[in-house]
């Protein structure tokens, strides 16, 4: 009595088709300048640059009380910053989670 297993039946019908000898061509996309991708950038997320440019302002004000000697406000202006900071981040990172859930659809 000859016992067979599924793994020779399958080898007895033969090797499986090789695969494909041309590879699946890749979309071709147009070279984008920095310009072009800086304005595709803030138009998908505007409250990234927002936040920077809130947290360059608190931070140049900043500087200037501190080199005028007024350290109460410049501390005040460095804890500002910092939530400033917070809020570009949080904005970079909803921005991702958006462009993530975006392209599994």
């Amino acid at each position: 009595r000859v016992v067979t297993f599924p793994a020779t039946a399958a080898m007895a019908a033969g090797p499986p088709p090789p695969p494909p000898l041309e590879p699946i061509p890749l979309p071709v996309f147009g070279e984008e300048g920095f310009g072009e991708k800086f304005l595709r950038k803030t138009r998908e997320n505007p409250l990234v640059p927002l936040g920077c440019l809130c947290t360059v302002g608190i931070l140049t004000y900043g500087l200037i009380s501190f080199k005028r000697g007024n350290t109460r406000h410049s501390q005040l202006m460095m804890r500002a910053r910092v939530l400033a900071q917070g809020f570009t981040f949080a904005a970079l990172l909803g921005g991702m989670v958006v462009t993530a859930m975006k392209s599994r659809k």
